[in-house]
């Protein structure tokens, strides 16, 4: 089947798929939405061979920001969302300063520590982050009509057309760094830094690039998630959610562009359909960690390989036989 006409069904299928749903599943389709834009981000990262534990803090300044910038100064809720992932991202600039004189485990530990600084000042400060009860009370996406549909931005359908946009634009955004020279120069860094560098490439400041972009969409990722539910607290991006990020990266791969997007899908639906339908929610991280130790020791390279074993298959079989010459 041509590429084009598998590209359209799957755009088809994404638009009629909400009104086959409940609300409460509608609504699950919003987190999974602005979760795939968060883990894509998280994988941008990892290009660099650096692991971040502080990402979810990152898309917390992205939220809090926006938040602050419609509450306090009245800017308008997408210009806010778009200021949120700028903020994040000087944010991150700014912790590379000491973070990037340290590399692999330590960097590790040390994004943690710079996260919990954070969240700290979240809980501290009342004024103007509201402490530990954090922010209530966030404008949502103004309503507007296209015409043939009205957007009312409480109903999680219209949300999910909206975030939808949105997250699919900034993937195309991510795709398109990756492709690129400088997306080259992240993989060289990661795989051959000592020859990158001999070569002129400044790591450090690639490094810096790639995490500052990272956290630019992970902070536009925390924006759509604070304008939906209307109220944030610093216990929303904690470690928690840290590990959950983890493990969808690591079970779908993070060789491929699509791998952790895949991982958060397959986890999503398993969280929640399958142990919600068997009533196990309270044994999910127990559940999540099985799952991670048993995607390590038989699934090495995530569930990104199984997708590439069917496709090289299925590129064998469809090859034309090749005859000797005459």
């Amino acid at each position: 089947m041509p590429k084009f006409l598998i590209w359209t069904a799957a755009l088809a299928a994404l638009i009629a798929l909400p009104h086959g749903l409940s609300f409460s599943q509608q609504e699950i389709l919003v987190f999974l939405t602005i979760n795939v834009l968060l883990v894509a981000s998280y994988r941008l990262l990892t290009l660099t061979g650096e692991w971040s534990l502080g990402h979810v803090v990152i898309m917390g300044v992205g939220a809090y920001s926006s938040a602050l910038l419609t509450k306090k100064l009245g800017v308008y809720v997408p210009v806010s969302m778009l200021l949120g992932g700028v903020i994040a991202a000087l944010i991150a600039v700014l912790l590379s300063f000491p973070l990037f004189r340290m590399k692999g485990f330590y960097f590790l530990i040390g994004s943690f520590a710079a996260g919990e600084i954070i969240r700290l000042l979240w809980k501290r400060f009342r004024d103007p982050f509201g402490g530990a009860k954090g922010i209530k009370g966030i404008d949502p996406m103004p309503d507007f009509s296209a015409g043939f549909y009205q957007f009312d931005f409480f109903e999680p359908a219209s949300y999910y057309y909206f975030a939808g946009a949105v997250v699919a634009v900034c993937l195309w955004i991510l795709w398109r760094i990756e492709k690129s020279p400088v997306g080259l120069t992240f993989h060289a860094v990661h795989w051959q830094d000592k020859l990158a560098q001999a070569s002129g490439v400044n790591v450090r400041a690639y490094r810096t690039l790639a995490f500052a972009i990272a956290s630019g969409f992970a902070g536009i990722s925390g924006a759509l998630l604070a304008h939906y539910v209307g109220t944030i607290n610093p216990n929303a991006f904690d470690i928690d959610l840290m590990v959950y990020v983890l493990t969808w990266a690591i079970v779908g791969g993070t060789a491929t562009f699509y791998g952790p997007i895949l991982g958060c899908v397959v986890l999503t639906v398993i969280n929640e359909i399958v142990l919600r339908e068997l009533g196990l929610e309270q044994m999910r991280p127990l559940i999540y960690g099985a799952i991670m130790i048993l995607s390590i020791l038989f699934l090495p390279n995530g569930l990104e390989s199984i997708v590439q074993k069917f496709t090289q298959r299925r590129a064998a079989g469809g090859a034309p036989e090749r005859r000797p010459a005459e």
